[in-house]
């Protein structure tokens, strides 16, 4: 026997700042992972420059491939969470 689930309350709309919130997590780390330089010897410029500390084109290297580690992991969690939370069905749902 199927409940009626007439009585149920609508889902909330989410609030616009939790909207902008959530594009966000998508847009920073696609956004620094379009924006890293390409060549180490630019990563040690941009660092001098924005910090007045010059670093080494092999720490600069490290710093680069970590950055583009860090925002593939990113985008690979928020991509999980995406494909948990609205394609898995729940225990108990049918498709």
């Amino acid at each position: 026997m199927i409940s009626c689930t007439c009585n149920t309350p609508a889902p909330a709309q989410p609030s616009l700042a939790r909207r902008f919130a959530g594009a966000a997590q998508w847009a920073v780390p696609a956004s620094v992972l379009a924006l890293i330089p390409k060549c180490p010897a630019c990563v040690a410029a941009y660092v001098a420059i924005g910090t007045g500390v010059a670093i080494p084109v092999s720490a600069a290297s490290l710093l680069r491939t970590g950055m583009i580690a860090a925002c593939f992991a990113a985008l690979a969690l928020l991509a999980a969470r995406f494909i948990r939370r609205f394609i898995v069905p729940r225990y108990g749902e049918r498709l």
